[in-house]
């Protein structure tokens, strides 16, 4: 029995250090002192997935789901981290092995609408969202999942029973109701009716700027730093990196600017084997405490190794290799990779990088539209939208000067007129070969986990472009904090 502090604890501690090697041995002597199950394992669990540790993740959150007694709640908090770490096979098999009630619960086949759906599988993942709710009918997180993949009709019955529950499910906590708003926005959006859309949308946006404020001075302090800083006498002053593997192809863009789009085509190619959100090179930069030029110089100094950065780039080839279980070329869409790019290209001086740019005004409409399962506070208000937009413009033409032959610039407007014109020019630009299968991507099956998943799903149109002329009267926040 270990005695004195928890590992967990000063896994805490070494991180507060920036050891993140010392972080994951640490948990890593956690699970070898083979407890049993308990509540404490989902603490472990959470640290471990936010550091990248994905296999220490997985075995705590299995340990947290075998406490006893066994419960759905801590299940599906398992089956949640399996899916989201590519082992939808395992928490499937999981589910095979419940009793026949527990598979009926309405958290359970939620959950398997939640996996068809990511799948591509939108006549499955309806059908389990309408069995689970014929089961409990004012469960708003179901409601609102339905309403992300089908398509409404102004006498939708569907839509006449959301309106319905509508001041039932008000009286639930702020987080849940915004949900239901935004899923019933989406509703009326289908119709057409884009006032009462955006009356809704409201309401859900306003109820989540509860949970957190945009701090507009602590981004534009990030954000001048960078540009200030990361120069290329100041980048001459770091260490060369000797992870010169090609492992990642990276692509950045604000949110909804057409990046899954891109992840997508790429992963239909023979040499690439996935893709996705995964945070993992802000992990493998922990030593740095704080990815600033400052934090970054620091690191240096204190590295007792003659490769610092070449430490940082094999952390994260590890990192991806746990993961996806493979060498292959893998997709990387992070979101806010602009704000370490300089040490993202300094640590992998073979990585290349796709940048999406679209149309600010779609894309504020569609990044106000969506309801991110992360917290995105800029995207509460078309006010903090404009002004995270203008930083990112700062930071986009920082980075593209300062990089110019290693970041394609992609204008999806342009892909999508013409993609057999920039399809050859995305492969080139990431090493690859022509592949016939690439421009069909809307026939790769894959695990998709963001909001455009239904969109990958279809050959490349146009119909996108211009989407938010019919809400123009309600973004006059957005183009005064934007264009000034």
């Amino acid at each position: 029995m270990t005695t004195g502090k928890p590992y967990v604890l000063r896994a805490i501690d070494a991180l507060g250090q920036g050891d993140r090697e010392a972080a994951v041995s640490l948990l890593q002597k956690d699970l070898a002192t083979e407890s049993p199950g308990g509540s404490r394992w989902k603490s472990v669990a959470m640290l471990a997935a936010n550091i990248g540790a994905v296999e220490i993740s997985l075995e705590a959150a299995r340990r947290y789901a075998c406490t006893q007694p066994v419960s759905l709640e801590p299940l599906l908090y398992y089956w949640g981290e399996l899916a989201a770490a590519g082992r939808s096979e395992i928490a499937r098999s999981e589910i095979a092995r419940l009793s026949p009630r527990d598979r009926l619960h309405p958290t359970v086949l939620h959950f398997e609408g939640t996996l068809a759906g990511e799948e591509g599988d939108f006549d499955a993942a309806t059908q389990f969202y309408r069995r689970a709710l014929a089961t409990t009918a004012t469960s708003p997180q179901t409601w609102f999942a339905l309403a992300m993949i089908k398509r409404f009709t102004a006498n939708d019955p569907e839509l006449a029973e959301m309106e319905r529950l509508r001041p039932a499910i008000a009286r639930a906590a702020p987080a849940i109701n915004a949900r239901f708003l935004y899923g019933l926005a989406k509703a009326w959006h289908d119709t057409g009716d884009t006032d009462r859309a955006f009356h809704y949308y409201a309401q859900g946006a306003a109820l989540r700027r509860r949970e957190e404020r945009y701090d507009r001075t602590h981004m534009e302090r990030v954000s001048e730093g960078l540009i200030r800083q990361f120069q290329p006498e100041t980048l001459r002053q770091l260490t060369p990196s000797g992870a010169v593997d090609r492992r990642a192809i990276f692509v950045n863009g604000l949110p909804r600017s057409g990046t899954t789009l891109i992840e997508q085509i790429l992963a239909s190619h023979s040499q690439v084997a996935d893709g996705g959100e995964l945070n993992l090179f802000r992990s493998a930069l922990i030593p740095t405490k704080d990815f600033s030029w400052e934090g970054a110089v620091a690191y240096q100094r204190r590295s007792q190794n003659g490769d610092p950065w070449g430490d940082i780039g094999q952390t994260y080839f590890g990192m991806l290799e746990e993961r996806f279980r493979t060498r292959s070329l893998i997709v990387d869409k992070t979101l806010s990779q602009s704000y370490f790019m300089g040490l993202l290209l300094h640590t992998l001086p073979s990585a290349k990088v796709l940048w999406l740019r679209r149309n600010p005004e779609d894309v504020a409409l569609s990044c106000y539209r969506n309801f991110f399962s992360s917290q995105i506070p800029w995207s509460w208000s078309f006010e903090d939208i404009g002004h995270f937009f203008r930083l990112e413009d700062r930071l986009f033409d920082h980075w593209t000067q300062l990089f110019p032959d290693r970041i394609l610039v992609v204008p999806y407007e342009d892909l999508v007129r013409a993609p057999s014109s920039w399809i050859p020019r995305i492969l080139d630009h990431a090493g690859l070969e022509d592949e016939p299968q690439v421009h069909r991507f809307h026939e790769t099956k894959r695990s998709v986990r963001t909001a455009s998943v239904s969109q990958v799903r279809a050959p490349i149109a146009t119909d996108r472009i211009g989407s938010s002329q019919g809400y123009a009267r309600h973004m006059e926040a957005f183009h005064a904090a934007y264009r000034g």
